[in-house]
């Protein structure tokens, strides 16, 4: 089969990072249209240019970059330097890539390139949903060029992340999940409840850096300062790994189950903003238009990470040079 066509949307982040790699060292199973950046972990000024740098680093400049949304739709915005770092990829040294952003807004381009596909295209979302929900709005008739949206968002059994009830990027912007998921488009949705089964442990860190090129030795140093938070508030032996499990259920998904649910995310309530409603026994009527992850194969998740980021050269690397 020829690659799946893919944009991938997200808010870099080490673990966005992390993902556009796992992408980008599997062109025989996906082919990378572009990247768009919303606001999410950082400001927008940042996830860009950090799409930026981690394209660079894989070698990838071939690959545009969009910027979007710069902040959500109706609430105020939220970031999480506090877990990323002031720049959004701390362990990563930062500079103004080379490679240039390009001109036309993210929606714009998500708008324009999905009207006009002759194939239906997969969208990638690993930060809030703004950038789609603003397309769909926008034009509704995008829809028939979108394949499906693999986000990683929400929880069930994990609760939340960043309230006691909601996963980040629901929080960050539960409007435009709502709009997102009410669009009608199938949706396959990864949250903690399976991301928090992703622990990069200290062996598992260890096996990364050595793989010994430096594309891994670039993700090892910005998962090692990812995690630190993680370490203390969960007190485990490694932090989740959110973010690649999109690219994962995409290149393999038997390392994971999912249920077909109805899930609804609550706008309204100031104390569970944000909070994802899955029905996951279907206990009412509603459609069940997503699938659910609810279990993954760690175990196979981290050897596939492993064996793609031991496919980047080890002979350059323009950003950790």
């Amino acid at each position: 089969m020829p690659p799946l066509p893919i944009i991938i949307d997200c808010d870099p982040g080490q673990d966005d990072a992390i993902n556009l790699l796992l992408a980008f060292a599997s062109p025989e199973a996906v082919r990378v249209l572009a990247v768009t950046t919303v606001a999410g972990n950082v400001p927008v000024e940042l996830t860009q240019r950090n799409a930026r740098l981690v394209c660079e680093l894989a070698e990838r400049e071939d690959v545009p970059v969009h910027a979007g949304c710069a902040r959500p739709l109706m609430v105020s915005p939220l970031t999480a330097e506090h877990v990323h770092g002031d720049t959004g990829i701390d362990g990563l040294p930062v500079h103004e890539p080379a490679m240039p952003l390009q001109p036309l807004h993210a929606v714009d381009f998500l708008v324009e390139t999905l009207l006009a596909t002759d194939e239906p295209i997969t969208l990638v979302a690993t930060g809030p949903l703004t950038n789609l929900a603003l397309a769909l709005a926008r034009d509704p008739g995008i829809a028939r060029g979108i394949e499906r949206i693999v986000l990683m968002g929400g929880a069930m059994r994990e609760a939340g992340n960043i309230t006691p009830c909601a996963e980040f990027n629901m929080r960050a912007d539960p409007h435009a999940a709502d709009m997102v998921l009410r669009s009608g488009v199938p949706i396959v949705m990864l949250g903690l409840d399976v991301t928090h089964e992703l622990l990069v442990t200290r062996t598992r860190l260890a096996r990364m850096k050595a793989i010994g090129n430096p594309v891994a030795r670039a993700a090892h140093d910005m998962l090692a300062f990812s995690e630190r938070y993680d370490l203390a508030k969960y007190g485990k032996d490694g932090a989740p790994l959110h973010d690649p499990c999109t690219m994962a259920w995409l290149l393999r998904p038997d390392l994971f189950r999912t249920r077909a649910c109805h899930v609804a995310i609550e706008t309204g309530s100031p104390l569970t903003l944000g909070h994802s409603v899955v029905d996951f026994w279907n206990v009412e009527a509603g459609p069940r238009h997503v699938q659910w992850a609810h279990e993954v194969d760690a175990e196979g998740f981290f050897d596939l990470l492993f064996e793609r980021l031991a496919r980047f050269s080890v002979v350059s690397c323009a950003v950790t040079g």
